[in-house]
């Protein structure tokens, strides 16, 4: 073993005494980005190359920062995005939401799909569905100034059409065309702030979390913003807490122009999102 494994061992051992929940991943990430190598090259640093910055790495993790606050970078689906201070890190339960809102635009054998992106954050999904639907028309919304910033340097040069705005009352010029909405909201109760993992509670975006007394405040209005922007037979998903997955898809209603509301499951079988489909008149 080499001083970097050796080094990474007790750095993981720190994170794990720090409540950190994957400490050992964390450790090498840590050390592999330090060192400007990859997790799988650690063994390849030879002693004499050792950076010390590496414990300066390691003590903000155990102080709760995010891993991807210090590397500046986060990785989604086939994506390596830009984040930092001031906007929502993308989480891996997201993926299984594209992945099945990406099923559902191919089932519709839509030339070019029109997509609508609402809370974009930092434009993970939008790009996502822009990379991986061919000839899509990926559009984006973000109403945070920060978080925007850190959406236009991972959107740039994509065919993403990034706009700020309140999600609620964004793209009225794609009233009734649009294919598919998505959204990852804001859904945190705020009397859950308390229980709420310190990486997200102290260093995300509050606007990115917190959203009423039950957390369903901006998912109701999303509801009304899909009805609105969706064309008939077009497709709404938005993600949610798996403790809200019984109460979302009763937002949206039949009467209220909506059919097949329901519930999916994420990769741990936890109810993790709902779709619904506009009904047809």
């Amino acid at each position: 073993m080499n001083l970097l494994l050796a080094e990474v061992a007790q750095a993981a051992q720190r994170l794990a005494d720090a409540g950190v929940p994957s400490p050992r991943f964390d450790a090498e990430e840590l050390a592999a980005y330090v060192h400007g190598v990859k997790r799988g090259e650690l063994h390849s640093v030879a002693d004499a190359e050792f950076d010390a910055r590496y414990w300066e790495a390691v003590a903000r993790r155990e102080a709760r920062e995010p891993l991807q606050h210090i590397t500046g970078r986060a990785f989604f689906r086939y994506l390596e995005l830009q984040v930092g201070p001031g906007v929502f890190v993308p989480r891996p339960e997201t993926e299984s939401v594209v992945g099945w809102a990406i099923d559902a635009v191919r089932a519709m054998d839509v030339a070019e799909p029109l997509i609508v992106d609402l809370c974009t954050g930092s434009g993970a999904i939008a790009l996502a569905l822009a990379q991986e639907v061919p000839r899509s028309r990926v559009h984006a919304v973000e109403l945070s100034e920060q978080a925007l910033e850190w959406a236009r340097k991972n959107v740039a040069g994509s065919k993403v059409d990034l706009r700020h705005g309140d999600a609620l009352a964004a793209f009225p010029d794609l009233n009734g065309q649009v294919d598919l909405v998505i959204s990852n909201p804001p859904y945190i109760p705020l009397t859950e702030w308390e229980y709420v993992a310190p990486e997200a509670r102290d260093h995300d975006p509050e606007l990115a979390l917190f959203s009423g007394e039950d957390g369903l405040d901006t998912i109701r209005g999303i509801e009304r913003t899909a009805h609105r922007l969706l064309r008939p037979g077009g497709v709404v998903v938005i993600e949610h807490a798996d403790s809200q997955g019984g109460q979302v898809p009763w937002i949206f209603k039949e009467d209220a122009g909506w059919a097949d509301a329901a519930d999916h499951p994420d990769l741990n079988k936890r109810p993790r999102f709902t779709s619904a489909r506009k009904a047809t008149p």
